[in-house]
């Protein structure tokens, strides 16, 4: 199986806007992220993990072609605002693409973006529309999405819920601010965990990175690598302070591990 980091950025993404500092600033292309988002492939099955604003950008840079399903972990802008790039996807399917996710989620994406997924919205002949059709997921209970068997595990983010979700061997955890007791139970045995973590100092909706550490501890993967990650830090010095088995990602980044 494999895990593709699309975007390792913070809802700002590195480098900011009118930033001046060293990191946005940086010739390390690995201190370049984009918005968060991922790719995890196995057994013949592409799932596409949120839609970050640079999506388009994303996939042709992955090389990713086609994806079989999407799977949403919340509906925040970062995570969905690049919905529109899946169009070229939905057209060479010839029909909806199925978006997966928790209810409310799913639901203000369909108020948010009603020509994808309302059939009585009708485009001019000889144009396109993305088309999409959702499939609410609960935690906890295992939903198989082409060939592949998915774990929504949910864990909270300020007044948000968030889904992360673990498919086999691979987990991937974002925007959560605390990783509760039965969710860490469901993620235990994974050997790659991809989970986010903010700043050295806590943060009211995220991870900082000694929460992250601690909770990659306690889940115990061969193998962590953070993602969201913010232009105070940069690659090469957070990778210099981080413990043994655990990574910063980076964009592009591509991760395999046997099923």
């Amino acid at each position: 199986m494999k895990l593709t980091f699309l975007g390792t950025g913070t809802s700002f993404g590195v480098p900011q806007i009118g930033c001046a500092c060293a990191v946005c600033h940086s010739g390390d292309p690995r201190d370049k992220r984009m918005r968060v988002g991922a790719v995890i492939e196995g057994a013949g099955t592409t799932l596409l993990i949120d839609a970050p604003p640079e999506l388009r950008l994303q996939l042709v840079g992955s090389g990713v072609a086609n994806v079989d399903a999407v799977l949403f972990t919340h509906d925040h802008a970062d995570h969905t605002h690049g919905v529109d790039d899946l169009r070229a996807i939905s057209v060479r399917r010839g029909g909806k693409l199925p978006f997966y996710g928790p209810a409310e989620t799913l639901a203000s994406l369909v108020h948010r973006f009603p020509y994808i997924f309302d059939d009585a919205i009708q485009v001019i002949a000889g144009t396109a529309k993305p088309e999409g059709a959702t499939h609410v997921l609960e935690p906890g209970r295992v939903a198989r999405i082409g060939n592949l068997d998915v774990l929504p595990v949910e864990v909270p983010h300020g007044w948000v819920r968030v889904f992360g979700y673990r498919v086999g061997p691979i987990a991937y955890v974002t925007d959560a601010k605390a990783v509760p007791d039965v969710a860490i139970e469901q993620l235990r045995g994974v050997k790659v965990l991809a989970l986010n973590a903010l700043f050295h100092e806590a943060h009211p909706t995220h991870l900082s990175f000694a929460e992250a550490i601690d909770t990659a501890r306690r889940i115990g993967a061969e193998r962590t690598y953070l993602t969201h990650l913010t232009h105070n830090n940069s690659h090469a010095e957070l990778e210099a302070e981080l413990p043994a088995g655990i990574a910063p990602a980076f964009d592009g980044l591509q991760v395999t591990v046997d099923a």
